[in-house]
């Protein structure tokens, strides 16, 4: 094996989740996925803190393409359209690499400490909406429930997306879940007075 690999992080990601799916996440050690990547335990934790991240390793990028949506919004758009801007862009990432997404997905729903480590990467995500929302002059509780209500709208549209196999784009399950939100709220609460 050479010093130098190319692509070493995406054959890893690549074994890891063909490997996730056949055997499932717990059955699947680091070696097992270096072996079939071709690669060093030390060259998968260069990339890698640990069997996890594998799965979870573009959250940051995600979380930055989020935030900039969110800032590229026009001045005018109000604080729920440049979320729903934010999570268009993520939709189209979502919907290039859709099988991969999908299986992904199978290998979360499958495990619980995956599932708990998506609702923290979610819980991030939230967070960098509503700092980013914050640049925009929101305040602080209306930068929070705004990213809180992008983060429901996203994990439902999603949700929809994956159980429907993917036969309808994701960016119209988002859009509609924004609808429904908007129109839930045009109708008041409910008990209030």
């Amino acid at each position: 094996m050479g010093r130098w690999e190319p692509n070493a992080r995406g054959r890893l990601e690549q074994a890891a989740l063909e490997l996730y799916v056949e055997r499932g996440y717990e059955q699947t050690p680091v070696a097992e996925i270096t072996k079939r990547a071709g690669l060093t335990e030390r060259t998968f934790f260069r990339h890698f803190a640990d069997k996890r991240e594998v799965l979870f390793a573009g959250s940051s990028m995600l979380e930055e393409l989020c935030a900039g949506a969110v800032a590229a919004a026009p001045a005018t758009a109000a604080p729920m359209a440049a979320v729903a801007a934010a999570l268009d862009a993520a939709a189209g990432v979502f919907e290039e690499r859709g099988d991969l997404v999908g299986l992904r997905q199978s290998v979360i729903d499958a495990n619980a400490e995956l599932r708990e480590r998506e609702l923290i990467k979610l819980a991030s995500l939230s967070g960098a909406l509503a700092a980013a929302l914050r640049e925009r002059g929101v305040d602080e509780l209306g930068a929070w429930l705004t990213a809180e209500a992008a983060i429901a709208v996203l994990k439902v549209g999603f949700r929809r997306w994956i159980d429907g196999g993917r036969e309808r784009p994701l960016r119209p399950l988002l859009a509609e879940c924004f609808d429904v939100l908007r129109t839930a709220s045009a109708q008041g609460a409910v008990g209030a007075g």
